[in-house]
């Protein structure tokens, strides 16, 4: 008896049905064929056991399982269940009349019960899509599958459960989830806080702009100075996620497994790698290929704590991430493309002993060295990043004061404020939405400077040395600021304020 069942592959954050066909017949053997990988090989044994530990069997005959498309490569153990439904269906041991109008996604245990997938929430998009009825998957992804509205999405802790229902029997019922009603309940403040910051009001300013126009921005500092403190805080200021933001961040989080039990993710991601990280685990790819850290930092902040110690050809991948927000990999069978739309926060010692430019700590480096250190990053990548500030240490009279700081809500009202003013800046451009994206054209269109401003910005490029590449990340910059403050055009004010945050293009940092 022939049967089809269905289960589904994700590549990317994109999901593809997979169509099971299960052929029972005369003889003996276990057949499966469709490019699967050893993981749904070694599935017969997962399902034999689950079977006969609760009251079924694989039949003593010829089994021919068929995985199509026949040319896509299938992986992992999430096939167990899809297999199992399939098996007993041909071999007439349950019903088979409704068991093509599910999606059926889970691992197996020994005991029948089911174990985690991934992707669970891509898959529930695609069954949506392609019509199906139901999708049945482990009840620890249920909360993930159930953000899609117009599916029944059924919690399985036991293949039983499965069985039951399609026998007609049991009392399974679909999990509800009101996305929209979840999402702002539990839209929670962030637990780390400006307030807690002591001092440090000139690199909070800092830190307001980059976070009001999307600057990406790097933090230059002794060890000690709160460089680590000050970036972890940067989400608290961010505007809050929307809930089309929301869906496309856990999209990523659920392909990779890393989705919470409490489904929807409203808090904008912080990831903050190793500096052994491989370029592979920081871009994504791989045999199986998965998201990369600057995915996962989708919607959020990628923090690289000491970006000299990185190694510099994983730096490097970075650039055109930073530059188009994805990334695509490409690879002999298939080319898959994964959102990388994030701000990158970056820290550094000034030097290799960490005190270079600090008149109360001898320097220890020797010029040479000192060389070294800071030629491990690339002009082209500073290029790309808007914002260099040098962070000094705290004094003791500003750490033992009691007074509170200002609150990241406070900040955050502001850069909402100036975000607000972007987004209505740039609505009639599809991948602009912020100062930060903005091109050579719209700079020159939104950052006007009068003949004050010019001459300001031309006589700082030359007594300070500045680089070419300062005078468009200047303007950037220069045009956040004038957003913060209400200004409809950049003035002379904001250009002096910008020219502040070049501190690499600078002479006699890197050269």
């Amino acid at each position: 008896m022939l049967i089809k069942v269905f289960g589904s592959a994700v590549f990317g954050v994109e999901a593809t049905t997979i169509t099971v066909e299960v052929n029972i017949d005369k003889g003996v053997g276990y057949h499966l064929v469709g490019l699967p990988d050893n993981a749904i090989k070694e599935s017969s044994y997962r399902i034999a056991a689950a079977l006969k530990n609760n009251g079924y069997q694989l039949p003593g005959k010829k089994i021919t399982i068929n995985m199509a498309p026949a040319d896509l490569r299938k992986e992992g153990s999430a096939y167990d269940l899809t297999l199992a439904i399939g098996i007993l269906a041909a071999s007439g041991q349950i019903k088979s009349d409704e068991v093509d109008k599910y999606v059926i996604m889970g691992e197996l245990s020994l005991d029948g019960s089911l174990q985690p997938i991934k992707g669970a929430l891509p898959i529930a998009i695609k069954a949506k899509e392609e019509g199906f009825k139901g999708f049945f998957l482990p009840k620890q992804n249920v909360k993930e599958a159930a953000i899609v509205a117009g599916l029944d999405v059924y919690g399985i802790e036991n293949v039983l459960e499965v069985i039951d229902f399609l026998e007609g029997r049991g009392t399974l019922e679909p999990t509800i989830f009101n996305t929209r009603e979840e999402f702002y309940k539990t839209l929670d403040f962030p637990e780390f806080d400006f307030s807690d910051v002591k001092g440090q009001e000139s690199i909070k300013r800092c830190m307001e702009i980059a976070a009001a126009g999307g600057h990406n921005i790097i933090l230059i500092g002794p060890p000690g100075a709160g460089k680590t403190m000050l970036a972890k805080r940067l989400p608290s200021i961010l505007p809050p996620m929307t809930l089309k933001e929301a869906l496309e961040t856990t999209k990523i989080h659920s392909v990779a497994g890393k989705v919470k039990e409490g489904g929807l993710m409203n808090q904008r991601p912080f990831r903050s790698p190793h500096h052994t990280i491989s370029n592979v685990a920081l871009v994504g790819g791989g045999s199986y290929p998965q998201p990369g850290e600057i995915s996962m930092a989708h919607n959020g902040v990628l923090f690289l704590d000491e970006l000299p110690e990185f190694k510099r050809d994983v730096l490097e991948v970075m650039r055109q991430p930073l530059e188009d927000r994805e990334v695509t990999i490409s690879r002999a069978k298939f080319t898959i493309t994964y959102p990388s739309s994030f701000m990158l926060v970056a820290s550094m010692n000034p030097s290799p002993g960490g005190y270079f430019n600090d008149p109360d700590a001898p320097v220890s480096s020797s010029p040479h060295e000192m060389q070294r250190y800071l030629s491990k990053i690339s002009g082209p990548l500073l290029d790309r990043i808007d914002i260099h500030i040098e962070v000094t240490p705290v004094p003791f009279e500003k750490l033992s004061d009691k007074q509170k700081a200002e609150n990241s809500a406070d900040i955050r009202k502001r850069v909402t404020t100036a975000r607000e003013i972007q987004t209505e800046r740039f609505s009639d451009f599809d991948k602009v939405h912020y100062n930060a994206q903005m091109n050579t054209k719209q700079i020159r269109e939104y950052c006007e400077l009068d003949e004050a401003s010019l001459q300001l910005l031309k006589t700082a490029m030359e007594r300070l040395n500045l680089s070419a590449r300062a005078y468009d990340r200047i303007l950037k910059v220069s045009r956040t600021i004038a957003d913060l403050c209400g200004a409809v055009n950049v003035e002379q004010e904001h250009i002096a304020e910008a020219i502040q945050y070049r501190s690499l293009d600078r002479e006699g940092w890197l050269g």
